[in-house]
């Protein structure tokens, strides 16, 4: 009985032994026999070790000729493939929000879904610059797990948002708007749709003299042809290309910017319904000559698009049950999904007809992004996270697949999370590929996604800056997530 009691004991103490670690494992770790796809294009490398130390990849190469450093943990994986870590470009996760008398900072309820989604690097499209400074201390030191953050802080349009925003009515305006946003430390510069015509150009002109970029939407005072050449550096949601493809962009334009009058200045739901309904229009007299052009136009001046996919399904079929009842709801917390009802901020002004054109936008943009792609337009993922029914770090799982149903390869659809990001924010030397000397943000994968996109979905373990997160570790982030939520309120 005792032989067997120890027999027994034995076998439970190798079972914890060899059991993946649910804490981050922050050392030197190696994985070999891993499939490497290095999102360069290159074909997959097989039977590779991979060796991770101080936060980089420190070596890579065939399993037989490279050796293991000594003390490092050694993780066997076979039939697993590796992938750069992935980037959501549209998020807004640098807010503040109350429920109850209290107020929650969004970041800590979205930071675990990313890392379990694989979502190592997010751009902030609007945001409060003292909590990015919190959050970056927080990183920095350690105290928290999250994506690395480039972060644009209050958009610049021409009213004041509740949610934050820098208004501005003049060319004077717009110049202190870029100058005040460098001086608190923005990353780059967020125009939104309501942004005079004199001011826009002066936020282009002062922002390229202090070599700092602009992104966001094409106001409608502008068209997406004179953004592009004025320098912007990506348009979010294919903002004006519809418009652009119609001989009644004009027209359309000042339709939009009269129903924003009628409808009231400070109501984002008026907005988003008089864009749809606009673009709809545009439909009836697309152009595919206009289109062409304006497609050269975005080639020649190098101007990315970020065409937020998952959102402009989740508008269009905001009545289905699939988003209404998703399970992935869990996550979400009370004082957000109190926001996404039918009178959401962006549908909540739409009736029957309006769904019925968004539909029949999201069809053609996914058209449209299949032909600029295959012209030469660069393109990155965005979910705009914080907006109904979109989920942060899964919904990026999402785009992909989008992309791909638009036209691109799994390749291809991989490096717009990957490559794309690190070339758009100067960061190849260390990000966007799986290379000797680049930081350690890597996702491990069950299955291959060049085979299948939503393979990306099938995470076995994330390196976030060299560290391991295993399984359990991924799995605890979400169990805690969900029973944050479950709480009520954060």
């Amino acid at each position: 009985m005792n032989k067997l009691r120890s027999t027994i004991w034995l076998f439970v103490v190798l079972l914890a032994c060899c059991r993946p670690n649910p804490e981050p494992v922050d050392g030197p770790v190696a994985f070999t026999h891993i499939t490497v796809i290095d999102a360069t294009g290159s074909p997959p490398q097989t039977d590779m070790t991979l060796v991770v130390a101080g936060g980089r990849i420190t070596a890579l190469g065939k399993a037989t000729a490279t050796s293991l450093p000594q003390g490092a943990l050694v993780v066997d994986a076979s039939g697993k493939f590796v992938i750069p870590g992935l980037w959501d470009m549209h998020v807004h996760t640098l807010q503040s929000m109350s429920s109850g008398g209290k107020s929650f900072d969004v970041y800590e309820a979205f930071f675990p879904l990313f890392v379990a989604n694989g979502i190592t690097g997010v751009r902030d499209m609007n945001g409060d610059l003292d909590i990015l400074a919190r959050v970056r201390q927080k990183l920095l030191r350690g105290e928290i797990l999250g994506p690395r953050v480039v972060a644009a802080g209050p958009a610049v349009d021409g009213v004041l948002w509740p949610f934050g925003s820098l208004a501005v009515s003049s060319a004077d305006d717009g110049q202190h708007a870029v100058r005040v946003l460098i001086e608190r430390g923005a990353d780059f510069v967020k125009v939104a749709s309501l942004v005079p015509r004199d001011a826009y150009f002066s936020i282009v002109a002062e922002a390229k003299g202090r070599q700092i970029p602009v992104a966001g939407h094409v106001p409608f005072a502008v068209t997406a042809t004179e953004a592009s050449d004025a320098g912007q550096r990506s348009i979010e949601h294919l903002d004006g290309v519809l418009l652009a493809s119609s001989p009644r962009e004009s027209r359309l334009r000042e339709e939009i910017q009269n129903a924003m009058k009628t409808g009231g200045f400070s109501d984002f739901s008026v907005l988003w319904r008089s864009r749809v309904r606009a673009e709809a229009k545009a439909l009836e007299t697309y152009d595919e000559r206009l289109a062409a052009q304006l497609t050269s136009r975005f080639i020649k001046n190098g101007t990315w698009q970020v065409p937020t996919l998952v959102l402009k399904r989740a508008t269009a079929f905001l009545q289905d049950k699939r988003f209404t009842d998703d399970q992935r709801l869990a996550y979400i917390p009370g004082y957000l999904a109190a926001t996404w009802g039918a009178d959401n901020a962006l549908t909540g002004k739409y009736d029957a007809q309006d769904f019925a054109n968004d539909k029949r936008v999201f069809a053609k943009l996914l058209e449209v992004v299949g032909m600029m792609h295959h012209a030469g337009v660069k393109f990155m993922p965005g979910t705009d996270t914080i907006d109904p029914y979109i989920f942060p770090g899964f919904s990026v799982h999402e785009e992909l697949a989008l992309f791909v149903q638009a036209g691109l390869t799994p390749m291809e659809a991989l490096q717009t999370a990957t490559w794309n990001p690190a070339e758009y924010l100067g960061m190849t030397d260390s990000a966007g590929s799986v290379a000797v000397g680049k930081v350690a943000d890597l996702v491990l994968l069950d299955a291959n996604p060049l085979e299948e996109i939503r393979n990306t979905e099938r995470i076995w373990a994330v390196v976030l800056r060299g560290k391991l997160l295993q399984k359990p570790a991924l799995e605890e982030l979400l169990a805690t997530r969900k029973a944050a939520a479950k709480q009520g309120g954060a």
